[in-house]
């Protein structure tokens, strides 16, 4: 089991004297005279440290008698880092709550799909974050109503449910425990300056993050790669579609200097949840910068890189199996080639979606769709057709599953024993689906060619060697050696 950063009392307390923003989403302050909690940057004058008392996440707070703060909003942090750097069973359970598991599925779900038993999963997530699953997702359920409730002017009624509460009565009892406040007053204290949704279930919300963060590569290498139909730049925006539990979406996510501005357009409003979470893991937004750059800083090498452009992120996806494709569409042609491959399967296979600002006209084609198209149809060598057709047959009956729910060296393992998978195929897969933080591209060009030009070792081996010391941040030195390319993916578009 981890132990967590809210039991070190002293370093605790000096996060929250200081106020120091980086902390939010590590851990939560419990002030015992007020029975509020709040993030450890609330603006608010710090109390003694005897009245205070940390917790590893709002719901274990929320399960103590603590009701949230009306200043610092702790429920607006970002989320704790240690979720997307860590690929054991309270990480793994942590994404699939956040990806809405628990509430589509129940506990039983979440387990099966961790392969434990639902005891297990809960004495696990109880000893490490103070709340088991159902406190954990009823936590975010009420976090995605007040988002509702200030942002969009949907009835009561329609939130609940959206929110995924399964009566009316639950949702404003949850609401007005966490945040003592019935749902109307939440409504009314929403600042004025709302912005108005420009469509029929459109809303507009901030998507947080811990500073820096550089967009350059992260938004550069989602227009570069765009697949036509799917993604776009447009208006300083990377647009896509999202194929979600109960409908499809499309999203807007801009680049602003303390936020990214996210509009989204769903179907069904039951999706907003996932799709948050989607988009904060396709940007990467709950990373650890400082704690990441401080580490590659310490090679002499790298320290000029990640001084010039701190903050990088690893741009990853909203749809694994989406990725997985890709990937082998994209083995060993331009990036042009590989949209143009991908462009033709949407056409011909994804589920056409209406776009009201137009631009964008499909979804990328489920597993299922792609397991029944005839190999011959496909304009790729004929090695290439069979590592496709195998790789879509293995994602179709789930024998392999790069989703947030995986053992990452596991999934790395089947991917290498499917033909046509090399390391770079698989590592690539691990680094931007599986999420893995220290996957490696030793025998990537752009990476040897970086590696040649700073004088790190250009062999796959002796660069693997000498990025031992990287670990476990390697996928964000890989970003930073990219970035000594004037390849397209490493610049913001205009």
């Amino acid at each position: 089991m981890q132990t967590g950063m809210h039991t070190d009392t002293e370093r605790c307390v000096r996060a929250v004297r200081s106020k120091d923003a980086r902390f939010d989403g590590w851990f939560f302050t419990a002030v015992l005279t007020t029975g509020i909690y709040c993030r450890p940057s609330c603006p608010v004058v710090p109390p003694k440290p005897g009245n205070m008392t940390f917790y590893p996440s709002a719901a274990a707070c929320q399960q103590a008698g603590f009701r949230a703060c009306k200043r610092c909003r702790p429920d607006t942090s970002p989320g704790s880092p240690e979720w997307n750097r860590r690929a054991d069973l309270t990480a793994r359970a942590m994404r699939l709550i956040a990806d809405g598991v628990v509430d589509r599925e129940g506990v039983p779900g979440l387990a099966a799909r961790l392969g434990y038993s639902t005891r297990q999963i809960e004495r696990q997530l109880l000893a490490e974050l103070g709340a088991g699953p159902l406190a954990l997702a009823r936590a975010q359920r009420a976090q995605t109503a007040r988002l509702l409730i200030e942002t969009t002017p949907l009835p009561m009624a329609d939130i609940a449910f959206a929110a995924g509460f399964s009566s009316i009565r639950a949702f404003n009892d949850t609401v007005r425990e966490v945040y003592a406040l019935a749902p109307s007053e939440l409504r009314t204290r929403a600042p004025r300056s709302r912005p108005a949704a420009a469509a029929p279930g459109t809303l507009s919300l901030r998507l947080p993050f811990r500073t820096p963060l550089n967009p350059d590569n992260l938004f550069g290498h989602l227009a570069a790669t765009a697949v036509p139909g799917v993604e776009e730049w447009r208006d300083g925006a990377y647009r896509r579609t999202l194929r979600l539990p109960y409908g499809h979406g499309i999203v807007a996510l801009t680049p602003k200097p303390d936020h990214i501005a996210c509009r989204l357009t769903l179907t069904d409003p039951r999706d907003l949840t996932v799709a948050i979470s989607r988009c904060r893991r396709l940007l990467d937004l709950d990373a650890d910068p400082v704690a990441i750059d401080d580490q590659l800083r310490a090679d002499p090498l790298l320290a000029p890189l990640v001084d010039k452009a701190p903050g990088r992120r690893v741009p990853r996806t909203v749809d694994a199996a989406e990725f997985a494709v890709r990937a082998v569409l994209g083995q060993q042609v331009s990036t042009a080639a590989a949209r143009t491959h991908a462009a033709r399967l949407v056409t011909a296979h994804g589920d056409p979606v209406d776009d009201p600002e137009g631009g964008l006209t499909h979804l990328f084609p489920s597993t299922e769709a792609l397991a029944a198209v005839d190999p011959q149809t496909l304009a790729m060598p004929r090695t290439r057709r069979a590592t496709f057709t195998t790789l879509v047959a293995h994602l179709a009956d789930g024998s392999v599953n790069p989703g947030v729910e995986s053992d990452w060296a596991e999934t790395r393992a089947r991917l290498l024993d499917l033909p046509g998978f090399g390391p770079w195929t698989a590592d690539v897969i691990a680094m931007r689906a599986l999420g893995d933080p220290d996957a490696f591209l030793p025998t990537d060009l752009g990476i040897r060619r970086a590696a040649a030009e700073l004088g790190l070792p250009s062999t796959p081996a002796a660069l693997t060697a000498r990025a031992a010391a990287w670990r476990p941040w390697r996928a964000y030195a890989v970003q930073y050696l990219w970035a000594t390319d004037d390849h397209p993916i490493n610049f913001l578009p205009v």
